[in-house]
């Protein structure tokens, strides 16, 4: 039996959370049931009272110094605490340290103290010199019985990296775009690298800073209409879909690729694709695909077969990529395998992963893999290609927008997590540093009264200690890459996660909390090396402290205008934002600004039978209304009576703007802009006065979501004097 004051208990100690604030203020409190089966999906035993704290002991025991050791700044000497205990003597320890760059450093702890000063509680502090920021191994020894305690010592800058300009005070203004809903007259059907490089050429003059990314995560090649960006296989590579196949230096030198291009049947399927309004990800990776093997074997024959200087370049991107980039192939190459051959368990609800595997070939290190692996090496080669492919072109698109001047360039996106039938849960294995018995989400709120489910496993916050953090290190060091700034997808998991328990709904889970001073330090020490500024969304039910802890980490915070206002309906003046921030008027996960003004967005919810009870749907309408009158108010728009009055005076005066004209569009995108915000984004929809969503949030198939193109070219875009007026409009506006 388990007692509850026991349950909540250790329940503590493992860090989960056994009540919660909810969206309306409310203090809830997790059922006890929940408490032990998360309990027992980390590794504690939940069959009695004493098991369970026997787990509890064995898993918190006490230590001479922490499994890791924070220090911010880059001031010298370093001191860290050891907790050497009241009465033994100093003279009976002893340090090492292996520095990142293999440095030995070694003392005796009793002439390395701060003072001879003993803290009550056993501690001292051990003060060491000749240490520069990095990840450090620190051995402390105690020399009565020979035993050695390891850390982790992470030194790291204070807070993260920010760009000279956002140094300088610099307002800037950029677009933030899904890269799969550009159209061209180029593209094979889906926006790729080489539209990425045309919309570049075509703003950085305007005077955009940045142009923000969706995440470009590895998806599933054998499923391409499992198209969300935010469920991917794996967040250590890119989509290759994105590949500008024409751009490709084999392209033009490979007589089978152009002529199958040329040919007129595939110029008839090329422009049917490109003509369609929504993305047929089936179709364009069965054209993708069609050529880009071939210009695979063009690259064999003509350079890895001769040692080429462009053979080294791809040699040495395998090296790097290491495991990883090999277990990505692997996973590619068995995907397209037991597809196409039918074997393996088929479900046509979920993307072709590791569950529709064999049995044998459920385990990365298995056997029946690694067997495979020998036999396939050409067709894994081809999935590194791929990658190198995509690596290379987003790398040439970062450089492009740095030399035509812009401040940060690309920003991408991370994910706050991967498909549980990924390649990132199968690499995983054993090790069980994601948590395939749970998925996060986020409690009930206003906006999702039964919570929400994401299908996401959690990183496991002891194993992923255990580790080093080395899963989280390489995560952010794959999506630094080639980018000026990092937006993190609810950046509030670096503190909590909403686990859900397998078998569970949303509303049965609980906040399991991380070590947020690791993952913070980690995130300054990359952010620096790869010189990035971070982006953290933070949207939702956000604990108290977390707005002070983005803060003094020098994260962004993510303002959307229309979540900014008091609690009597008053919008935030956007000349209220703090510096460090980001805003914006719409986001992926929102209808569009003309959408949401004209409440197509509930309409459409209407008609997707979202909305069952016309009741709330009349509210919904209602609150609209108030919206409405709310943004005209903040915009100078409505007299000193309109504004007090809520009577026909007021809806009359709202009425008026009940249709969205382009001059309120661009009032309201201006009024954002001119606010006090580093950062502001725009999206490419909004300057399009499109209502399409391109996400509709609580849809599987019922809405072609990921799908929805822009309404034009990019060439018919900035050939607008309308568009290219309001680009001149921002960039005054954000340098007045």
């Amino acid at each position: 039996m388990i007692t509850k004051p026991t349950l909540e208990h250790v329940a503590d100690l493992a860090g989960i959370a056994k009540c919660y604030t909810d969206a309306w203020g409310n203090e809830t409190e997790v059922p006890e049931q929940t408490l032990r089966q998360i309990l027992a999906i980390m590794g504690y035993d939940t069959s009695a009272d004493t098991r369970l704290m026997a787990s509890a002991l064995h898993k918190h025991q006490s230590r001479l110094s922490e499994p890791v050791i924070v220090v911010r700044g880059d001031e010298q000497p370093v001191d860290i605490t050891l907790s050497i205990g009241r009465d033994i003597s100093y003279e009976h320890f002893s340090w090492q340290i292996q520095t990142e760059d293999h440095q030995h450093l070694a003392g005796e702890v009793a002439t390395h103290l701060l003072t001879d000063h003993r803290d009550s509680d056993g501690t001292v502090i051990l003060r060491i010199t000749g240490l520069t920021l990095g990840y450090h191994q620190l051995w402390v020894r105690d020399k009565r019985n020979g035993h050695f305690e390891e850390s982790l010592l992470i030194i790291a800058p204070v807070a993260c990296y920010k760009q000279p300009a956002l140094l300088s005070g610099k307002k800037m203004w950029g677009l933030s775009i899904q890269l799969y809903t550009l159209r061209s007259q180029a593209n094979w059907g889906i926006g790729d690298f080489g539209d990425l490089k045309q919309l570049i050429t075509e703003v950085a003059d305007q005077g955009a800073q940045f142009i923000g990314l969706n995440p470009l995560h590895t998806l599933f090649p054998a499923s391409p209409e499992f198209a969300s960006p935010y469920s991917p296989s794996s967040r250590f590579w890119l989509n290759t879909l994105y590949i500008d196949v024409s751009s490709v230096p084999e392209f033009v030198l490979s007589h089978a690729a152009q002529s199958l291009v040329g040919s007129a049947d595939f110029q008839h399927r090329l422009a049917q694709t490109r003509a369609k309004p929504w993305v047929d990800y089936t179709e364009v990776s069965a054209l993708k695909m069609m050529v880009l093997p071939l210009l695979y074997q063009e690259f064999r024959h003509r350079h890895l077969t001769h040692h080429s200087e462009r053979a080294q370049a791809f040699i040495q991107f395998v090296a790097q990529g290491g495991d990883s980039l090999t277990a990505l192939a692997v996973f590619h190459v068995l995907s397209e395998t037991f597809g196409q051959s039918g074997e393996g368990t088929q479900d046509t609800t979920q993307p072709r992963g590791w569950a529709q595997f064999p049995p044998e070939y459920q385990d990365y290190q298995g056997e029946a893999v690694q067997a495979f692996i020998e036999t396939h090496q050409d067709a894994i080669q081809f999935h590194m290609y791929l990658q190198w492919i995509a690596a290379s072109q987003l790398k040439e698109t970062q450089s492009m927008a740095r030399e035509q001047g812009m401040a940060i360039g690309l920003y991408r996106d991370l994910a706050v997590g991967v498909s549980k039938n990924s390649c990132d849960t199968w690499v995983d294995g054993n090790h069980n540093t994601l948590v395939k018995a749970v998925s996060v989400g986020a409690p009930p709120d206003i906006l999702g009264p039964l919570g929400q489910d994401w299908g996401l496993p959690p990183f496991h916050p002891v194993t992923l200690r255990e580790h080093g953090y080395c899963p989280f290190i390489d995560l952010l060091r794959a999506n630094m890459k080639h980018c000026g700034a990092l937006r993190i997808d609810h950046v509030l998991g670096l503190l909590r996660l909403w686990w859900i328990p397998e078998g569970k709904t949303a509303q049965e889970g609980a906040y399991v909390y991380y070590p947020v001073e690791h993952l913070l330090a980690i995130l300054a020490l990359e952010s620096h090396r790869h010189q990035c500024a971070i982006i953290g969304e933070d949207l939702g039910t956000v604990p108290a402290q977390m707005a002070e802890i983005l803060a003094t980490a020098g994260i962004h915070s993510y303002k959307v205008f229309f979540f900014e206002k008091s609690q009597q309906g008053v919008y935030t003046p956007p000349s209220d934002y703090p510096y460090q921030s980001m805003t914006a008027l719409c986001t992926h996960d929102m209808p569009t600004l003309r959408g949401f003004w004209h409440g197509a967005d509930l309409s459409l919810g209407q008609q997707l039978g979202l909305y069952p009870d016309e009741t709330q749907l009349e509210q919904l309408r209602q609150d609209r209304a108030q919206i409405r009158h709310g943004v005209l108010q903040a915009l100078g728009m409505l007299s000193s009576q309109e504004q007090e009055s809520t009577g026909q005076m007021a809806t009359a005066a709202v009425e008026e703007h009940r249709v969205m004209a382009p001059l309120l569009g661009e009032l309201i995108q201006l009024h954002v802009a001119s606010g006090r915000s580093a950062l502001v984004s725009i999206q490419l929809e909004d300057l399009l006065a499109m209502d399409e969503p391109v996400n509709v949030p609580g849809t599987v198939d019922q809405y072609p979501n990921w799908r929805r193109k822009l309404s034009a070219d990019l060439t018919t875009i900035f050939s607008s004097p309308a568009i290219r007026k309001m680009l001149v409009n921002l960039t005054q506006i954000r340098t007045a």
